[in-house]
């Protein structure tokens, strides 16, 4: 690959390159083959694998530190251009990124831990952490010249495309299975993208948007393919050091589906150290719910497994991970491990967050706390390790889950001697 030219303009939002200078292309992570930036690639011809995107990081460490990072004046993800494979919109319409990294103190002592935190991107613009790979495909289409965006998501990915797609006047279709959330089929009409619900699983919908955007030539924003989603998601692990004031945590753990989450988190951890921003990278957990547990059962394995995906954390229910190499990666470099829970496990984390925290996320959102959980009770983490808990959409995406371990309190008359005799 080629050699960056020297930097000069920084990261200036005003600018205007279509290829950042120290990005050098994409690598095939099955069989090291290399391709150059132009075009829109999906995965390797030769191995089938996905593909990862290139820096030239010696050119980057002499050239970006962090403290050139904290004097950036915007707080959005773009803060972090030079580790992104394309250039920044001179005026972003909706902030993504720059999310609180939040301490829980209760939530911590009833898990049995000294320190831990939740990263709440609920409070992205389509309230996950989906944005964030969505705004870099959205930049990625109109640098390549498209005007039509497709994906294929059980929910959050569809809604977040839709979000920012409106925002950026792109033409957006999702196909989703039929069975998605309503409130995140509401959202993806809302802004006003083409839902198509496909009879069928997430995979069935996936494959089948892969086809369409084949043949009506359209940017395909689909997990794992894609490789530029994945340097979306990882400025959530560029946060987190940052915000952390680049002490990296013990440990982050992580809801998982098709792997891409899991395996970006990684890449911006091993950037930041390749960098000298950190020393290390953090071990990672990976968590999966019991009926959809492909990742899982392939790291315990060691080959890929497939599995028939039945959870009530629909954003991560996934028969065949797309990003599975990547993730498999992730676990085993970081000296991570993987686990499952069950969703009673995942709905119980959900009420005991929102009590002890006031954050109220939906089933795949909280499926990372279970796993702490899980990994607590094992000892695979200690009591005194730092650790950070992905918290990626919000509950009000998916009520019909939460409202499964509710009860109803019974309606009293109006009248206060009344509600004080009889009343809950």
């Amino acid at each position: 690959m080629k050699k960056s030219k020297p930097l000069t303009t920084g990261w200036d939002l005003s600018a205007t390159k279509d290829i950042p200078q120290a990005w050098l292309g994409y690598r095939c992570v099955g069989c090291s083959r290399e391709f150059p930036p132009e075009g829109t690639p999906t995965t390797c011809p030769d191995c089938g694998d996905n593909l990862d995107a290139v820096y030239d990081l010696p050119y980057l460490k002499r050239h970006v530190s962090r403290d050139r990072v904290a004097v950036q004046p915007f707080r959005h993800h773009w803060r972090y251009a030079p580790l992104l494979p394309v250039s920044p919109p001179p005026d972003p319409v909706l902030a993504v990124g720059a999310t609180p990294l939040i301490a829980a103190p209760r939530l911590a002592t009833a898990l049995g831990l000294s320190h831990l935190w939740l990263k709440d991107d609920s409070r992205q613009p389509s309230g996950s952490l989906k944005d964030r790979a969505s705004d870099l495909a959205l930049r990625h289409a109109h640098i390549t010249g498209h005007h039509h965006l497709i994906a294929a998501s059980t929910g959050n990915a569809a809604a977040s495309l839709a979000c920012l797609g409106a925002a950026a006047g792109k033409q957006v279709t999702i196909l989703a299975p039929a069975t998605a959330p309503r409130a995140k089929q509401v959202q993806i009409l809302i802004y006003g993208a083409r839902l198509i619900p496909v009879k069928g699983s997430y995979d069935t919908a996936f494959d089948l948007s892969l086809a369409l955007s084949r043949r009506q030539h359209l940017y395909c924003r689909n997990t794992g393919i894609n490789p530029v989603l994945t340097e979306g998601k990882k400025t959530v692990a560029l946060e987190i050091g940052e915000q952390l004031a680049w002490r990296v945590p013990d440990v982050v753990a992580v809801p998982v589906g098709d792997g891409c989450i899991l395996g970006a988190v990684y890449k911006g951890f091993q950037e930041a150290r390749d960098l000298g921003w950190v020393d290390r990278v953090p071990r990672l957990l990976a968590v999966q719910a019991a009926g959809s547990d492909a990742v899982v059962s392939s790291w315990e394995q060691d080959h890929p497994v497939e599995v028939q995906a039945r959870t009530v954390a629909d954003s991560i229910a996934v028969n065949r991970p797309r990003d599975l190499t990547k993730a498999l990666r992730a676990i085993r470099a970081s000296e991570g491990r993987a686990l499952r829970v069950t969703d009673a496990d995942i709905l119980e984390a959900q009420q005991l967050c929102a009590r002890t925290t006031g954050l109220f996320g939906e089933p795949a959102a909280v499926t990372a706390l279970a796993g702490c959980r899980q990994a607590r009770q094992l000892g695979w983490i200690g009591p005194d390790d730092r650790v950070v808990c992905l918290f990626t959409g919000t509950g009000l995406k998916d009520i019909p889950a939460a409202e499964q371990q509710l009860s109803w309190p019974r309606a009293v008359p109006p009248d206060l001697d009344t509600l004080l005799r009889d009343g809950p």
